[in-house]
């Protein structure tokens, strides 16, 4: 660690990152068929089997993905102290049956905890979860939280049923009982596509502009099916600023305001915007203009600090100098959402 490191290190705001995923080791092979695997393609090139997606040209061995000394040490040259470990989007595994992804997200938990031990004062882990099976989803929560200490709860945008569909009443509420967050992130769309609109495969739409869409409806259906409204307690963050939230907030409110037919009595009395600002939402938004937008529109009292770390669209050792002076508010809100005292 170089004299600067060490200085905003020791002299800087505490800079907590949440959004860092990680792909370990333990859990090659815990799917069964579906893998993941590790592996290298006849032409030299790495590649990442997830059932019958293949990711080719990523290395993740020797990377901060896989390797943790690796990690510490890019988190130190980009200022940052602490990192919330969250699943790899690629490896959610929504479509196992039930019991293979229990054993796998039990095998994954288990090494997301060993991993964290390594390095208590630096990492947080964020547990995986069967959504095939709710039940089996909260017995994994609370597995995670009470007996590896594990901090959150982590789902896809799209986890097999809508997020305010009334089975996930259950898992909200055995995150609020454990006083843990749930964070909310896309899975990429894999080698088909959405089935849908090909177009969305050209120009990587499917990340550039699918990730947003994703985080978009997610948020529609934390507000407009009532989930925040059901669940006063609950603490959701949504990945990348909440998607284009930022933008059709408005949309949103005159929906509320007009009111549609469809619109519940209680956003007709409170409105949408207070919905809106009880969700969490990352700041990894890529641009300077974009982020002014999310803070007037959300406020900044549950933003926090996020950089996809060591990504393909990862801001880098400039990551922290892009956020400026919301950095001391940004990191006393992920302590506040970690719950760190």
């Amino acid at each position: 660690m170089t004299d600067q490191h060490r200085v905003i290190r020791e002299t800087g705001p505490d800079v907590i990152d949440v959004h860092a995923h990680a792909v370990l080791p333990m859990s090659l092979g815990a799917a069964g068929a579906a893998g993941p695997e590790l592996g290298t393609s006849p032409d030299g090139r790495p590649f990442y089997r997830v059932g019958d997606y293949v990711l080719h040209g990523v290395r993740y061995e020797g990377s901060p993905f896989m390797d943790v000394d690796v990690r510490i040490e890019a988190m130190d040259a980009a200022g940052i102290h602490r990192q919330l470990l969250s699943p790899n989007p690629l490896t959610y595994f929504h479509d196992l049956d039930a019991r293979t992804a229990t054993g796998y997200c039990r095998a994954h938990n288990d090494a997301m905890a060993e991993l964290v031990r390594t390095h208590p004062d630096r990492l947080l882990g964020a547990a995986q979860l069967p959504m095939q099976d709710i039940g089996a989803a909260v017995a994994e929560l609370e597995r995670s939280v009470r007996e590896l200490g594990l901090s959150a709860a982590y789902i896809g945008t799209d986890p097999g049923r809508r997020l305010d569909d009334p089975a996930m009443d259950a898992l909200y509420e055995a995150a609020v009982g454990l006083d843990v967050p749930v964070f909310v992130h896309p899975t990429p769309i894999g080698a088909d596509g959405p089935p849908d609109d090909p177009r969305m495969r050209r120009f990587d739409l499917d990340l550039l502009f699918g990730f947003a869409a994703d985080e978009t409806l997610a948020v529609a259906a934390l507000v407009f099916g009532g989930v925040l409204h059901r669940h006063p307690r609950l603490d959701v963050c949504v990945s990348h600023g909440g998607g284009t939230m930022a933008y059709v907030a408005g949309r949103f409110a005159r929906a509320a305001q007009v009111p549609r037919a469809w619109v519940p009595d209680f956003l007709r009395e409170n409105g949408v915007e207070p919905y809106l600002r009880r969700l969490w939402l990352d700041t990894h938004v890529h641009s300077e203009r974009s982020l002014d937008l999310l803070v007037e529109v959300a406020g900044t009292d549950r933003l926090v600090f996020g950089t996809n770390f060591a990504g393909w669209d990862a801001g880098g050792a400039g990551a922290v100098e892009e956020v400026g002076g919301l950095m001391p508010t940004l990191s006393a809100n992920a302590a506040r959402l970690l719950r760190l005292g």
